[in-house]
């Protein structure tokens, strides 16, 4: 995977969240080139992002990641469905992640999908 990739999906993840951006979020990952790279540093530092990697070879470390790509490979990339080209599959993935994170109910979050619960959880912090 290219660095850029990855820096141009946390930029789009600032954007997103409008004035509030990233600062203070934490980015867990495991040691891939990509986010052990200065240019990937750099990303995170301007838009205050901590970066946090698992050990080498632990995929105990990143549990929550492993979950959610045999979650992703089970329902979209599995089974007997055939794209004609890489940017059909591309889109089928994020077809996927959009209903993922917009309106996928999930156990963990009390039955909300993580859009709502991040939004409830800005409100609470800034009433607080």
């Amino acid at each position: 995977m290219r660095t850029e990739l990855v820096t141009d999906a946390l930029r789009a993840a600032a954007a997103a969240r409008g004035a509030s951006g990233l600062d203070g979020a934490i980015f867990h990952s495991d040691n891939g080139a990509q986010y052990v790279s200065q240019n990937f540093a750099d990303v995170c530092r301007e838009l205050g992002v901590t970066r946090s990697q698992g050990a080498v070879g632990t995929s105990a470390d990143s549990a929550a990641a492993e979950s959610l790509n045999a979650t992703l490979k089970r329902e979209t990339l599995q089974g007997t469905k055939r794209w004609t080209s890489a940017a059909e599959a591309r889109a089928a993935v994020f077809r996927w992640i959009t209903h993922y994170n917009t309106r996928r109910r999930h156990s963990t979050l009390g039955q909300i999908c993580p859009i709502e619960y991040e939004k409830r959880s800005a409100t609470l912090a800034t009433a607080a």
